[in-house]
């Protein structure tokens, strides 16, 4: 009988790399969509089907799904952005904005919708658009209460890319109804009646670029989750820091450490059923986007976020130029999985303490995910 864990799936610059852990090992079983790049992939954990974003070279945004571990795919629609729908490209503060129309650039993050909802399925996007599905992908609708909402036109803009985009959807597991999404760069956003309306979650956070760091709008969370366990308990690694909100995102508490390695990154994990426990690949500031001080390191808490322990045993020793993206660090049981942009990834079966070596010879990597 297989449960969570026991498969290990890695969204790559060269495809989708399928691991299946064997006598306590992952092995790759299989390599699907060979040469292309995968932005994220997923398991659906309520009918064991298979997601892949493809950010295809020639071809475009592509949506594939595989029924059968991988071994066969089929091609989805994409969604399409409305007739007359627009962004505004550029930068809030820093010179004229000009409105371009709205298509789709980037499949940032497939999410399954909640246990009662079999068919909802919600695709976040580049440039910023939230697209929901009711029949399993067979047809998408552009969730229009987040996208006609206030904030966007005047203060949305691009993360680390040219327009804004969703790269984290939360389904509270009590409440179907209840979505969180992460904007880079505008912030959290939440909506209690399955997307009608929606009410930014950014209090407590700092953008320390902004004429105003603590203004409503304006900024980057690198990745947000919740502990399912206890879904009041969010974690959020920021582009200025570690926080976390234990009262169901209304506000936010920076837990970082003052002098690192705590500090910045992309990815943070949460422990299931511990909501004080999280995992985060520190990296070295968001100019130069390596290994802090080039040492690879996992850093850990268990007391949220009071106190954090560096984690290297079984890790390189020398120089690092790694950095982990925002989808590249998974949680399973007591395993964890990283891997990052140079091709290192790296599995710890106990929570951390050890780490050994799954590849160094891997593409950049984009996403990890266990299923």
């Amino acid at each position: 009988m297989t449960q969570r864990g026991d498969s290990l799936l890695l969204g790559t610059r060269k495809g989708l790399l399928w691991y299946e852990r064997r006598n306590g090992r992952y092995e790759l079983a299989r390599v699907a969509h060979e040469g292309n790049p995968i932005a994220y992939a997923a398991v659906d954990p309520r009918d064991g089907a298979c997601w892949a974003c493809i950010d295809h070279g020639h071809w475009g945004q592509k949506l594939s799904r595989s029924r059968d571990r991988g071994e066969t795919w089929e091609e989805l629609p994409a969604p399409k952005y409305p007739d007359g729908a627009e962004v505004v490209d550029g930068f809030p503060g820093m010179g004229e904005r000009k409105r371009i129309p709205a298509v789709l650039r980037y499949l940032w993050v497939f999410q399954p919708g909640g246990a009662d909802q079999p068919g909802r399925v919600y695709l976040g996007t580049e440039p910023g658009g939230l697209f929901v599905s009711d029949d399993s992908g067979a047809s998408w609708t552009l969730c229009e209460g987040l996208w006609n909402h206030p904030s966007r036109m005047e203060f949305w803009s691009g993360g680390g890319r040219d327009l804004a985009g969703i790269h984290s959807i939360v389904v509270d597991p009590r409440n179907s109804k209840r979505v969180l999404i992460a904007v880079s760069s505008a912030g959290v956003f939440e909506t209690v009646d399955d997307g009608r309306t929606w009410q930014s979650r950014t209090k407590g956070l700092r953008n320390d670029y902004a004429p105003e760091p603590h203004g409503e709008f304006g900024h980057d969370p690198h990745f947000v989750t919740l502990c399912p366990a206890e879904p009041d308990r969010l974690w959020m690694q920021n582009h200025f820091g570690i926080f976390t909100s234990a009262d169901g995102a209304r506000s936010w508490i920076d837990v970082s450490q003052k002098d690192g390695p705590a500090r910045f990154g992309f990815p943070i994990a949460v422990d299931e059923h511990d909501p004080r426990s999280a995992w985060v690949v520190p990296g070295e500031s968001d100019q130069k986007r390596l290994a802090h001080k080039r040492v690879l390191c996992v850093a850990r808490t268990q007391d949220a976020g009071a106190s954090w322990q560096t984690l290297t045993r079984g890790l390189p020793s020398g120089a690092s130029f790694d950095i982990v993206l925002r989808h590249a660090l998974d949680l399973a049981g007591d395993t964890l999985c990283f891997a990052s942009t140079t091709g290192n990834a790296f599995v710890s079966a106990d929570r951390g303490e050890s780490w050994s070596c799954l590849s160094n010879h891997l593409p950049p990597v984009y996403s990890v995910r266990f299923a």
